[in-house]
C-alpha cells in the first residue's frame, strides 16, 4: 500500500525549525533513516515560494545548527520541502494548507501528518484551533499527530486550558508533548544504566542513598533573551520541565514491559509521590537568586523579581525514597556549564579507619554527567600508599569521547522527530506529567510573584549561585559536591 507522510511545520522559517528541525530531518535523509514517502511543508507569513524556502532553509541550516551541511546531499533533501504562506488567525490560510496536503497525497492510498506547532506559545491555541476548523486533524485517510512545544503553559490552570484546546480537536493519544531533554542520548543512557546494570538496583534507595543533587548550570546571560526570559525566569524554563524530568528518569521504578505507556506511567508515578511544598513552606525549601547586572540586561522590566537561579528541596514520599532529600538546582551566569546528577551514598555504620585530624572522608558518589563532557564518575575510598591508613578519594571515569571517539552523538531532535514518526511515545511527556509538574512549583511561583515577599537573592556572575543555596544544604549536614567537569 502506498503511504504518504507529511510533516506540517507551523512557524515553519523560525530559529527553531531553522536550527533544529529541517537540520535533524537533513541527517536523518542523509543516514538513510527518513523514509522516501516522508514531505515537508513549512506554515509561516513570510512571503517565500517553494524555491526561496528551500534556499532560506539552506542558508539557516547552514549557519545556525552548527552541524556541517553538504550542498549535494541538500539539494536531494530538499526536493521534500514544500512552502504555504501562513496567517493563524486567518481560516483561508489552513485551507491553502488542506489544498496542498492533498496536492502531495495525491494518488497515496493512506496519508499520515505530523503537525510540529514550532511556534511562540501564544500561538498554540489559533494553530490548534485552525487545524481543527479545517479538518486537518481528521483521520479519515491515515494518523493524525500533534507536536507541541514546550513551555506548555505557564502555569497549572493555564496548562489545564490549553490541554482543553488540544484535547478539543486531538485525542491525548495523538499528543506528543516534546521536551527536547529527553530526546538527549545521555538522557536515555540513564535508563539503560539503571535498568541494565543489576549491580545498582540493591542500592539505589533509602537505605544506601543519604541525598540526590541535580544540576543544570549555564554559564551564558540571558543576553538578547532577556525580554522573553524576563516573563518565564529559570523555574518555568528550566526547573519545571528539564529538572523535573531527570528527577522522574532517577527516581522512578522499573517499567514492567518496554511498552511507551508503562515508561511514562511510572514518571508520572514519580511526580505523584513528590512532597507538595504550600508557598509559605518554600520559604525553608527553596532558594531564588538573580546574577548580578540582569536589571541591566536590555528589555528587563525595572525592578525585575524573575530568578535567573532557583535551588530547592523535594521529598519524594514513597517507599523507595522516603526522608532522601533531593536537591534540584539551575541558573545562568553560573561557573560551569554542566547538568549532573549526584547520588551520594551513606557512610560506612562505622569508621574502622583512624584519620588525621581536620581530614574530611569523602563519601562515595555516583555522578551521571548528561553535558557537556558526557559519561559517568564513581568516587570511591582508596588508601594512600606509605602513608598509614589515610583514606584519599579517587575516580572511575566512563567519558563518551573516549569510549565512542569517532561517533557522532545525535541530537535530540533528531531522535524525537523519528520517534514521533514512527509513533513511539517514550520520550514524550503525557497531559498528567505536565499537571503534575506543575503543581509542584506553583506554590514558589506565586511568592516569588507576592512583592510581599523577599526579592530573589544576588549572586556575582561566574559563581555557583547565592550563599543561601549552599545554607539549603549544610542545615541537613550536606553541601554541593561536583565531579562532572571536577577539574574546572
Amino acid at each position: 500500500m502506498s503511504t504518504s507522510t507529511t510533516i506540517v511545520i507551523l512557524g515553519g522559517t523560525g530559529d527553531l525549525a531553522q536550527r533544529k528541525l529541517i537540520p535533524a530531518l537533513y541527517t536523518l535523509d542523509v543516514l538513510g533513516r527518513l523514509p522516501a514517502s516522508v514531505s515537508v511543508v513549512g506554515f509561516a507569513r513570510a512571503k517565500l515560494d517553494d524555491a526561496s524556502y528551500r534556499e532560506h532553509m539552506w542558508k539557516g541550516a547552514r549557519e545556525l545548527s552548527g552541524q556541517p551541511v553538504e550542498r549535494k546531499a541538500w539539494d536531494r533533501f530538499a526536493k521534500r520541502l514544500s512552502y504555504v504562506r501562513a496567517d493563524l488567525a486567518d481560516p483561508a490560510s489552513f485551507e491553502a494548507l488542506r489544498a496542498r496536503l492533498k496536492a502531495i497525497e495525491d494518488g497515496a492510498e493512506r496519508a499520515d501528518r505530523i503537525f510540529y506547532l514550532a511556534v511562540s506559545p501564544s500561538l498554540f491555541t489559533p494553530a490548534i484551533r485552525g487545524l481543527g476548523g479545517a479538518g486537518l486533524a481528521s483521520e479519515d485517510t491515515g494518523w493524525r499527530r500533534v507536536v507541541v512545544e514546550k513551555p506548555f503553559g505557564e502555569d497549572e490552570a493555564s496548562a489545564a486550558k490549553l490541554d482543553d484546546e488540544v484535547h478539543a480537536v486531538f485525542r491525548e493519544s495523538q499528543v506528543y508533548r516534546i521536551d527536547h531533554y529527553l530526546g538527549k542520548e545521555t538522557v536515555q543512557n540513564l535508563l539503560v544504566f539503571r535498568f541494565a546494570n543489576t549491580i545498582f538496583e540493591p542500592v539505589w534507595n533509602r537505605n544506601y542513598v543519604d541525598n540526590v543533587q541535580i544540576t543544570v548550570s549555564e554559564t551564558v546571560t540571558v543576553g538578547d533573551r532577556a525580554g522573553y526570559y524576563d516573563g518565564v525566569g529559570v523555574i518555568r524554563d528550566m526547573v519545571q520541565n528539564h529538572l523535573l524530568q531527570l528527577l522522574c528518569l532517577i527516581a522512578m521504578e522499573p517499567p514492567s514491559s518496554p511498552d511507551p505507556e508503562a515508561l511514562r506511567s511510572k514518571r508520572v508515578e514519580v511526580l505523584e509521590a513528590v512532597r507538595r511544598w504550600s508557598s509559605e513552606e518554600y520559604a525553608k525549601n527553596a532558594v531564588a537568586g538573580q546574577y548580578d547586572g540582569y536589571l541591566e540586561e536590555k528589555g528587563v522590566a525595572q525592578g525585575s523579581r524573575t530568578p535567573t537561579y532557583a535551588a530547592m528541596r523535594l521529598f519524594i514520599d514513597n517507599w523507595r525514597w522516603q526522608g532522601v532529600p533531593f536537591y534540584l538546582r539551575s541558573g545562568k551566569a553560573m561557573a560551569g556549564k554542566r547538568s549532573e546528577i549526584a547520588i551520594h551514598f551513606k557512610a560506612p555504620p562505622l569508621t574502622l579507619f583512624a584519620q588525621p585530624e581536620g581530614h574530611v572522608h569523602a563519601p562515595n558518589v555516583l555522578a551521571m554527567c548528561v553535558g557537556p563532557d558526557e559519561g559517568f564518575h564513581l568516587r570511591f575510598s582508596s588508601k594512600v600508599p606509605d602513608e598509614g591508613m589515610l583514606i584519599e578519594p579517587e575516580h572511575m571515569e566512563f567519558h563518551y569521547r573516549t569510549s565512542y571517539a569517532g561517533r557522532e552523538i545525535p541530537e535530540a531532535y533528531q531522535r524525537l522527530l523519528e520517534d514521533a514518526l514512527t509513533g513511539d511515545a517514550s520520550l514524550f511527556i503525557r497531559g498528567d506529567q505536565i499537571k503534575h509538574a506543575w503543581s509542584i512549583v506553583d506554590p514558589l511561583l506565586k511568592r516569588l510573584a507576592d512583592p510581599a515577599s523577599p526579592k530573589p537573592e544576588a549572586y556575582a556572575a561566574g559563581s555557583w549561585g547565592p550563599a543561601a543555596a549552599d545554607a539549603l544544604l549544610a542545615r541537613d549536614g550536606f553541601a554541593w559536591d561536583s565531579l562532572c567537569g571536577h577539574d574546572d
